[in-house]
Formats: structure tokens, sequence, C-alpha cells
């Protein structure tokens, strides 16, 4: 797989590392490395294990949402795709600034590191 840029007519927020362009899902890498490191922010609605979960997911899905307003957004694709059913494009999106949306997300609290070996417990 080549990686290159994505343009996106329309772009949403899912949950707090996942978009939607133009109807498809993509997963935000944070400038992780695929299948390595990335973001992971709390899961929304039944995927949510307990209801602080939940209303973490949605104070992170709402801080991506103001991110994803700003005007001149730039959309890398990593070349890579999730191995969930869906396989979603890993992306890194970076602001006019060149901060990476993820990274900042991570950098606010919003997000923590992902590890495939360790899960963040957003209950505790």
């Amino acid at each position: 797989m080549i990686a290159g840029l994505i343009l996106c007519a329309s772009l949403t927020a899912v949950d707090g590392d996942t978009v939607k362009c133009d109807g498809q899902n993509m997963r935000l890498l944070g400038e992780g490395v695929p299948f390595v490191s990335g973001i992971d922010t709390p899961e929304i609605g039944s995927h949510a294990r307990c209801i602080k979960e939940r209303k973490l997911a949605l104070i992170a899905k709402g801080r991506l949402k103001e991110l994803l307003a700003e005007k001149g957004l730039l959309i890398e694709w990593s070349g890579a795709v999730d191995k969930t059913q869906s396989h979603r494009p890993l992306i890194n999106i970076y602001r006019t600034n060149g901060e990476e949306i993820g990274k900042k997300l991570l950098d606010e609290g919003f997000a923590r590191i992902w590890n495939p070996k360790r899960p963040n417990d957003w209950c505790s």
C-alpha cells in the first residue's frame, strides 16, 4: 500500500479516535506506528465498559469535533489499515500549524497511548 494525502468533502468525528471521511471510517494514529503504537480514546455507547468511560468518550469526541472544524486540515494516510473487519485506514490529521490532531488529544488528556498488548482501562 502506498501512503498519501486524502481529500474529504465531509469530515466528522465518530468518536475520539475515529473520523468519517465522505462516509468511510478512518482511525487516528496520533503520529504513532501502525499496529505498534498510536492513540486510544474511550469507547462510546454500548462499547463502553462503564458509565465513566461513556462520559469520557463524549468529551473526547466533542474535542475532536472542535479540532475538525478548523480550516486547512491535512489528512495523511499511513499506507496501512487497521485489523478490524472494516479495515479502517490509519491516518494522521495535521492542523495548519503542523500539529497532529491525535497527538494534541493525547497531550490534552483526551486520549492515551495505545498499546495492543495492554488495553486502556477508562473505568478506574
